[in-house]
Parts: C-alpha cells; structure tokens; sequence
C-alpha cells in the first residue's frame, strides 16, 4: 500500500505540473510582450472556490522596479499565507520544477526569471492540495483584485503587489503569452500560478491553471 501511495503521489505530482513546459521558451519573449488580451474570469470546481474580477475596483500606481534581489517569503493577508520560497529551476523535461510534493507548505521560484519586485514577471508556482491535505495555494482562487501580497527579499525590502488579475485558464489550448507575457512594458509585475478546475482521476492532473496576477505597488523593510 505504501508503495502504490507514493507511486500515485509522484504522478500526481508530475501531471500536475507538466503544463510548466510552456514556460521553457517563455522568457526569450515574455518581458517585450504588453497587453495581452484577458481571459475570462470563471468559477473553478472541486476544492478551491469560486474567482472573477470585481467591477470598479480602484487599483494603485505602478511603483518603479527595484533592483536585482532573491525573494525568501511570501506573505499573502487574504489567504493567511506566509510561506517561505525556494529557488527552482527546470527538471529534465524542461518543465519548472516545483518545491518537492512532501513541502506542501513551500513556494517555488522559478529562478531563471525575474526577481520579484525587479523589472519583469516574476513567477511563483505552489502545491494546490497534497494526497493527503491541502497545500500552499489552496485558496490561491479567493485573492480578488486590491489584494495585497508581500515578498520578502534578500536585500532587506519587502515588495508589495497589488493583485490586478485573477484568472482560472483550462489547460486545453493554455495561452502562455496570456498568462505569463508582461501586462505593462517596465513594470514589475508577479504571477501566482497553481491547479484549478477538477481533478480527472483517470488522467491525473487537474484541468486548469489559477494564474492570479500583481504589479509593484509599494516597498517596506
């Protein structure tokens, strides 16, 4: 039973995070891209909730990128999330390879990207939900658009975005350019991607993506 547990565990874990391979070309072209058309906002199924983008929601200035720094937590109010963040890279597939499935706790970043906080995208990726528990971004799919998230960073400052962008995308004819390509030329922007959707047991992923998106809005320390 142990093994059949594990055995599922890892291909839950692999299929789930697969649709990343996108991201391999990403940054060649991802930074020059600006206003890329919106997905439509819909109610996601199974264990995370309902999204969509509030209608007149007031959102800050833009604040001018920092310099270079590596993140080491991330700090979300609305969910209750304070998470630390380890570096990533990409596996042998090319996909990103995510915090190890036995950290459901930790966040991912993706470290050939930008920094958070740093002119660019700047992207995060986290568990949904382990075989067991849910994980980091279980509730990714409540943040709504004036939110704030927190990025602590090695240099002593705290990024603070405002979340502008909530997006549940199904992963048949997933749009990379939409879901990672810079929104606006010079700010620095972030994303924060998990599953969504339902889970297919008979595939073993999940059929969306939540992308939830942000932009420098403010600095702490």
């Amino acid at each position: 039973m142990a093994g059949r547990e594990s055995s599922q565990g890892t291909g839950r874990l692999l299929t789930g995070v697969a649709w990343l391979v996108l991201l391999l070309g990403l940054w060649l072209w991802g930074r020059e891209v600006t206003d890329p058309r919106l997905g439509t906002s819909a109610p996601t199924t199974g264990d995370i909730a309902a999204v969509g983008r509030p209608p007149e929601v007031r959102l800050p200035r833009a604040l001018r990128p920092l310099g270079d720094a590596r993140p080491q937590r991330v700090d979300i109010p609305s969910m209750g999330v304070q998470a630390p963040v380890v570096a990533r890279g990409l596996d042998g597939r090319g996909a990103i390879d995510p915090p190890p499935f036995d950290q459901p706790g930790v966040v991912g970043w993706y470290a050939a990207g930008a920094e958070p906080g740093a002119v660019g995208t700047a992207l995060m990726v986290g568990h949904v939900d382990t075989e067991t528990r849910p994980a980091v971004f279980y509730r990714l799919s409540t943040v709504k658009p004036g939110d704030t998230v927190r990025v602590a960073r090695d240099d002593g400052r705290i990024a603070e975005f405002t979340v502008d962008d909530v997006q549940v995308l199904p992963r048949d004819h997933f749009d990379a350019r939409q879901a990672y390509g810079v929104r606006e030329r010079g700010r620095a922007e972030l994303r924060l991607i998990t599953c969504g959707g339902t889970f297919d047991h008979a595939t073993g992923s999940y059929t969306a993506n939540v992308v939830v998106s942000a932009y420098l809005t403010g600095t702490g320390r």
